[in-house]
């Protein structure tokens, strides 16, 4: 017979397993509960495409501002930024078209497209001046809810003695006046902290980004290396002058992207992440030497189309840079790194895992895969890695030497 001490001790260990039977459901539950829900905001979410860098009318552009966001909406963009130098669409502005007939004949199907009822034009002095519409004009005409969304934007463009200095401001809310300084690193610094401080003045999110650092060969990697607070920059634009490629003294823009990152991290400052943009000018000639649309875009993964739910997802690494590449998955736990191409019949593609281990002062090709679909395993040993993938496909219009299409991932901080 079993004595009372030896009923209770047989209780006491079938509660004990009987508890840990609950503990062990309850863990199995809550893990199947937060993946379930990682991957049901990740199925949620949508791949928007847009162009951050592009002119018009209001100031160097040869085109009006609703033709060149009717030209995006038509090819399936989904967000552009209207980034005109100095200048936001606001106000009275007359535009006196030029007597090429290129323009004039550009002005007739303008004229002819939107009715007399939405242009407005004279002829003074045999010349014909159109007045442009607003931001407030061309979003209502071309907007469409969660298929196309145009941001207000302006290309801050100032200069230190012969040197070049262009960052866009995405979702700005006022004019920013061109900041000036006594270095080009003063100069940079002085507008993305104009920026950053229209940004908490408003509590809107508002995005900078340095455009083409080469163009001129104006900003150092050095330069950008002193800088605070910069988050973006332009690992590729589209304009012909802009020289991404770098030349025999001066690194390209992807080479200069991994040693400011690799700088970055040391000083414990946040990833630069790499854009790809059209920085568009004309729209009537087409070819290497001008400035065309439809170059480079970035594809942002986000559960809706407006500004602040774009920049918040970018400013989080949830996008990738293209000149023609799709991707249909990518994906990251911090442990792999896994990427699915969008293989087009005919096509192949070369898939890099470009990264830097940690102690090394460059980045190397850690994995190289020819196929559509290539994962890398994450270890302790790698600062941050990222992916590049290059297709057999010639871009349709290049620049420079860059003939095949490409994308790139944002970097990605091995925690």
């Amino acid at each position: 017979m079993l004595n009372a001490f030896s009923l209770t001790f047989q209780y006491q260990n079938q509660l004990k397993m009987n508890l840990r039977r609950i503990y062990a459901s309850i863990l199995v539950i809550t893990l199947i509960s937060c993946n379930d829900k990682k991957s049901n905001e990740t199925e949620s979410k949508k791949w928007y495409k847009g162009n951050l860098h592009t002119h018009t009318y209001w100031s160097d552009g040869d085109e009006f501002p609703e033709v060149v966001l009717d030209w995006y909406k038509s090819r399936d963009y989904n967000f552009i930024g209207l980034s005109d130098h100095n200048i936001i669409a606001e106000g009275e502005k007359w535009k006196t078209i030029s007597n090429d007939s290129i323009y004039q004949t550009a002005f007739q199907n303008y004229l002819k497209n939107y009715g007399e009822d939405w242009v407005t034009y004279k002829i003074d002095s045999g010349r014909t001046q159109v007045k442009l519409k607003t931001y407030e004009e061309y979003k209502k005409r071309t907007e469409a809810e969660d298929k196309f969304l145009v941001i207000k934007s302006e290309e801050i463009t100032d200069r230190y003695e012969n040197k070049h200095v262009h960052m866009n401001a995405t979702n700005i809310q006022e004019k920013i006046d061109p900041q000036g300084g006594n270095s080009i690193v003063e100069v940079m610094q002085n507008n993305i902290d104009k920026v950053i401080e229209q940004r908490k003045e408003t509590g809107v999110p508002i995005m900078q980004h340095l455009n083409h650092p080469n163009f001129h060969y104006s900003v150092t990697l050095d330069d950008m290396i002193a800088l605070k607070g910069e988050r973006f920059f332009e690992v590729y634009n589209g304009h012909p002058s802009v020289h991404n490629m770098g030349d025999s003294t001066h690194i390209s823009t992807e080479e200069m992207w991994d040693l400011i990152n690799i700088a970055y991290l040391k000083s414990n400052k946040p990833l630069l992440y790499g854009i790809a943009t059209d920085d568009s000018h004309h729209y009537h000639r087409k070819g290497k030497s001008f400035s065309n649309a439809g170059r480079g875009w970035v594809m942002v993964q986000s559960d809706t189309l407006s500004a602040a739910s774009l920049i918040t997802e970018m400013e989080a690494g949830e996008f990738y840079a293209s000149t023609g590449v799709s991707l249909k998955t990518l994906e990251n736990d911090n442990k792999e790194l896994s990427i699915t191409v969008e293989a087009e019949a005919g096509i192949t593609y070369k898939i890099e895992f470009i990264g830097c281990k940690k102690g090394d002062s460059k980045t190397t090709v850690l994995k190289e895969i020819d196929g559509t679909k290539a994962n890398f395993k994450i270890d302790d040993d790698i600062l941050f890695v990222r992916c590049k993938i290059t297709s057999t496909k010639l871009q349709e219009n290049p620049i420079e030497n860059i003939l095949y299409e490409t994308a790139w991932t944002q970097p990605i901080l091995v925690k």
